[in-house]
């Protein structure tokens, strides 16, 4: 049994986790397996997140005066927390991709950036590639308007030299 000073502390730790914590997937993990379980917490390192089962009055309690509190204010059931400060599609994708082959995890809610979502906007956000990518085509698509431009002006410039050695070679400057 834990005393109130183990108690407090938990408290305390859960709360800085929230404040910290950008992104949060709310979870249930009803008769996941031991062996399920490792598997899970494995997958959610790798994908830079972290994860804790809570107890729901606690997760009420840290979240109170958070951007969370809305999220954990009224939870029921088992429920566990998957979080990270980092690349939210990552973890959305790994979390996704384990409750397909697992269907004892489940996704009760989440916030991303600060914003509540429901299930649905998490396996949207899961859909979505990767922020490398993203930034990848994003300056593809500013660098291929500046190829544009500089290919116009020089095209201006190698088409008149074109015709100047074109009439060059007709003789068309005598004098």
């Amino acid at each position: 049994m834990k005393d109130k000073d183990q108690k407090k502390k938990e408290l305390e730790n859960l709360r800085r986790a929230l404040e910290e914590s950008k992104n949060i997937f709310v979870t249930s993990y009803e008769k996941l397996r031991v062996s399920q379980d490792f598997a899970l917490r494995k997958t959610i390192r790798e994908a830079g997140g972290n994860y804790r089962v809570v107890k729901n009055n606690l997760a009420a309690k840290a979240s109170e005066g958070t951007a969370t509190s809305d999220l954990l204010g009224d939870l029921k059931g088992m429920t566990s927390l998957a979080y990270t400060s980092k690349d939210p599609v990552a973890l959305a994708k790994a979390l996704t991709k384990y409750a397909k082959e697992n269907a004892a995890f489940t996704f009760k809610a989440g916030m991303v950036e600060g914003r509540v979502v429901d299930v649905k906007a998490i396996n949207d956000l899961a859909a979505m590639p990767p922020k490398e990518e993203i930034y990848a085509k994003l300056l593809y698509l500013i660098n291929a308007n500046a190829t544009r431009l500089v290919s116009t002006v020089n095209g201006v410039g190698r088409n008149l030299a074109v015709v100047l050695d074109q009439a060059g070679k007709e003789n068309k400057f005598k004098q």
